[in-house]
């Protein structure tokens, strides 16, 4: 059920706080993921969302890949967790999977952070499939730049898809979705939280609840702050995600260039375009976020600045050296986003989820995902959280 912004009111103290068991703020993929697993242990979920619609930020802004593997040669566990997602989420999603293109992998000459044989090996110790590209998908490439090219397995998501599968979950799982609503107070409450959520037409109203899951991606911290609470360490990045309309050739075909500052380039289905992201240009800027510094330390306000720089030339330029068929991309649009990471995550490319209960209030806790196949996951962590609190209150009761 989606509940509609209420008429203005100017204050909520009159009001009596309405009370739920499960607060998800965040209606991103995870949080949508959060709210359906938590129904199966409270009756009351309730997801708060600030836009308008639910998946319309980092789930949206994104390269659309369903990963298996190939992309974490420097993290094995990274490579093999995708590997054993990967046929499930295409089980669990195949109507959002796109598996109508072919999708190769090439190793560069120079500047790689694996060699092609590595690679190869490494594919091998994951049980990802690869197979020598065709001589006429050789030929695509710079033979002085590129030492191998693999045709592999790798698939793309829909996310507009995804999103009507994500409002089909939560009705089903009779989930109540708040929509153009923003928590902005967040309190200790006698056996929870207290969260005041303020609606896109000026209503207020306050809500109790006994968990709160914080599923913001790059605004955990926003929420932590909201609640008093230290930031979690994280790096944000301000990325531009090129949709370009490819020449024949590439139009049912994805490109990765590993292992260093080289491209990849992708059917991105929500568009009908590829998506066209640059190790070295798709970040145009990035911080720390940590205890002691101020949140976002003001970089958002150049988002739009950086909006009317676009990159893309340079990804072309340098790209085309390796793919000369990319001197004939056309520049439709850009996605921009914040992306968020784990700063441990940057020397080796893993991609951990994070999930973690607050250690002042165990009650508040974060969720954020490096990817989208994470979600397996979730139901142990959430099972085990409802465990631990179950034992808790057993052994208190005797």
């Amino acid at each position: 059920m989606i509940r509609q912004p209420e008429p203005a009111q100017s204050s909520d103290r009159t009001q009596a706080p309405r009370t739920v068991d499960v607060v998800v703020v965040g209606g991103g993929f995870f949080g949508c993921q959060v709210a359906a697993l938590a129904r199966k242990y409270a009756d009351k979920v309730v997801v708060v969302e600030a836009a308008d619609r639910l998946l319309t930020r980092a789930s949206y802004h994104n390269q659309a890949r369903v990963h298996n593997g190939y992309h974490y040669p420097r993290s094995i566990l990274t490579a093999l967790r995708s590997r054993v997602n990967f046929p499930k989420f295409c089980a669990d999603f195949g109507d959002c999977v796109v598996s109508d293109f072919d999708k190769y992998y090439a190793v560069a000459r120079e500047q790689s952070k694996v060699t092609a044989s590595q690679f190869a090996t490494f594919c091998q110790r994951i049980g990802a499939p690869l197979e020598p590209a065709a001589d006429q998908v050789t030929r695509w490439f710079d033979p002085d730049r590129i030492e191998m090219v693999w045709k592999t397995r790798e698939y793309a998501f829909d996310s507009l898809k995804l999103a009507e599968r994500m409002n089909q979950l939560l009705a089903e799982h009779q989930v109540q979705v708040q929509l153009s609503t923003v928590a902005k107070h967040i309190e200790p409450d006698a056996d929870g939280v207290r969260v005041q959520l303020h609606h896109a037409l000026g209503a207020v109203e306050t809500i109790r609840a006994r968990w709160l899951f914080n599923c913001t991606y790059s605004s955990l911290n926003f929420v932590l702050a909201a609640a008093g609470r230290p930031p979690i360490p994280l790096k944000h990045e301000i990325t531009e995600m090129a949709l370009v309309a490819v020449p024949t050739e590439l139009h049912k075909v994805g490109v990765t260039v590993m292992c260093g500052p080289f491209f990849s380039i992708m059917p991105f289905p929500p568009r009908g375009l590829h998506s066209f992201s640059h190790v070295r240009y798709t970040p145009r800027a990035a911080w720390l976020e940590r205890d002691g510094l101020p949140y976002h330390t003001g970089l958002p306000l150049q988002v739009a600045d950086f909006k009317v720089r676009s990159a893309f030339v340079l990804m072309q330029r340098d790209a085309a050296r390796y793919l000369p068929l990319l001197r004939q991309l056309e520049h439709v649009d850009s996605l921009w986003e914040l992306k968020t990471v784990l700063p441990q995550s940057e020397g080796n490319d893993s991609r951990p989820i994070l999930f973690r209960p607050d250690g002042l209030w165990p009650r508040l806790v974060s969720v954020m995902g490096g990817k989208i196949d994470n979600i397996y996951d979730l139901p142990r962590e959430i099972a085990d959280l409802f465990a631990d609190h179950r034992r808790h209150s057993d052994d208190l009761a005797h």
